[in-house]
């Protein structure tokens, strides 16, 4: 199946899991993961109605932007490290994988240099997996709130990469604890932050993430296909 049809069948999917827990779709916004995919499948993508693409490295994701149309929302998905901020930092509409103070705040430096607000996730790394990155789920609110103090930075919500597993239905149980730490924080009314996205939820899993509230979920095999690492 080509693009087109897979975006259908995603958007359909997508549907149902709303149906079935009695969310309007609109809740819920989907991030096609175009990491290592050549432009020509984006611009597919994005003639089909594709506006949100993620990407987790910045060289790629500059590239990408300096070739695409400027509509276009990119989501920084993947591991950021501090020294490579500076590039993304006035070219992303979300960074959804923040995992420490010291990554924050030098987002801070760049987005204070360019007068501008980023907005920006918190990773949870809920599965406690050492392969992974992210805070702990016991150490996020604090992380929430230690960010909360910078003036440039602007907490949205949180993100989590759920393990991968063959039956989609064993990462519930990831989904119902993010969702916890995020009403957890909500509760705390901290200042500059806006619990408003939970980034949650893959091709393998996304739709039992959207029965458990994800308002982000990230898809590149269900869209794209395979794979392919010859970029653009």
């Amino acid at each position: 199946m080509g693009i087109r049809e897979n975006l259908d069948t995603v958007k359909s999917r997508m549907e149902n899991a709303c149906k079935v827990c009695g969310r309007d779709t609109s809740e819920v916004k989907l991030v096609a993961v175009s990491k290592t995919k050549p432009l020509a499948a984006l611009e597919e993508a994005y003639a089909y109605g594709c506006r949100d693409f993620g990407e987790n490295k910045v060289q790629e994701l500059v590239d990408k932007y300096e070739a695409l149309p400027k509509d276009i929302r990119w989501h920084m998905i993947g591991h950021l490290q501090r020294n490579k901020v500076k590039y993304i930092v006035d070219k992303v509409f979300l960074i959804h994988s923040v995992d420490s103070l010291r990554l924050a705040q030098e987002i801070e430096k760049e987005a204070a240099k360019k007068e501008i607000t980023v907005n920006i996730l918190v990773e949870v790394n809920v599965a406690e997996e050492e392969s992974k990155f992210g805070t702990t789920s016991g150490e996020a609110c604090l992380l929430v709130e230690e960010i909360a103090k910078l003036p440039h930075v602007r907490v949205r919500g949180l993100m989590t990469i759920a393990p991968y597993v063959e039956v989609s239905e064993e990462n519930r149980r990831y989904f119902e604890k993010l969702k916890q730490i995020y009403v957890d924080i909500i509760h705390k009314n901290i200042d500059n932050v806006f619990m408003e996205e939970l980034s949650m939820g893959m091709t393998g899993d996304y739709e039992v993430a959207i029965t458990e509230g994800a308002t982000y979920i990230r898809v590149g095999t269900g869209i794209f296909g395979e794979r392919e690492y010859t970029v653009i």
